[in-house]
């Protein structure tokens, strides 16, 4: 099952790695945002460049700041081309 954006959620691109669990993400709403991967999802996953995230942007800081829930796999990425969402 695809897991799509809800509501106050983006899709993004990883497009550097800022350290051990932040990482620069260019989202689909236009902004970068420095992004960390929360502790309870930090073994969960591991990010490289230009892999395909999903980021709830923060409370504080929404254009600037952001938690990455969920990381997307090729078959992933092509189903959200034909949805639209990319």
């Amino acid at each position: 099952m695809l897991k799509t954006p809800g509501q106050g959620e983006v899709v993004g691109t990883v497009i550097k790695i800022a350290g051990a669990t932040k990482f620069m993400v260019n989202c689909s709403d236009g902004k970068e945002r420095l992004c960390i991967i929360p502790g309870r999802l930090r073994r969960r996953f591991w990010l490289k460049e230009n892999d395909v995230v999903l980021v709830r942007p923060w409370v504080v800081q929404t254009d600037e700041r952001g938690d990455i829930v969920w990381r997307y796999s090729m078959l992933d990425i092509s189903k959200l081309k034909e949805r639209h969402f990319l």
